[in-house]
């Protein structure tokens, strides 16, 4: 008898952890989405969604919005933060300072042009808290959204 109880006792721990790895969200459809037009990515134990304009054709000043929010998707107050923004499209490199813009946004100002080849790298500190950062490829045609989390 001890071990048909073993098995089903294993089953159903690897349901529950299967479950609980899923509903962090590391596949399709998963609760994480982003909200306000851009890219989702983990940072740390929060999530960052970077917004770029989608198209600039030309290289000009374009904002570079990010907000911060809990895992959960709750958001989180962006006043007192510091954050850096490097935008890296072939061999050209700009940085955007960001700054506190609202309840969970930061926004900085950059020169981009807007092409799927345009990667970011993302740093914020917010006030206590050691920097995070995230990686992004935001302007990519396959993007859904939400991409692999980073640390």
């Amino acid at each position: 008898m001890r071990k048909p109880q073993l098995l089903v006792a294993l089953l159903a721990g690897l349901l529950i952890n299967a479950g609980l790895a899923y509903a962090h969200g590391d596949t399709p459809g998963e609760a994480a989405k982003a909200v306000n037009g851009g890219q989702l990515q983990e940072a740390g134990t929060n999530h960052f969604e970077l917004v770029l304009v989608k198209n600039s054709k030309e290289p000009r000043d374009n904002p570079v919005l990010l907000y911060v929010t809990d895992a959960a998707g709750k958001k989180l107050s962006t006043a007192g933060a510091t954050g850096t923004a490097t935008l890296l499209a072939g061999k050209d490199k700009t940085v955007a300072s960001l700054t506190p813009d609202g309840d969970n946004r930061l926004r900085g100002t950059a020169k981009y042009v807007s092409a799927p080849g345009l990667k970011a790298v993302v740093s914020v500190t917010l006030p206590g808290k050691p920097a995070e950062q995230a990686r992004f490829t935001p302007l990519n045609a396959e993007s859904d959204g939400h991409t692999t989390h980073t640390h």
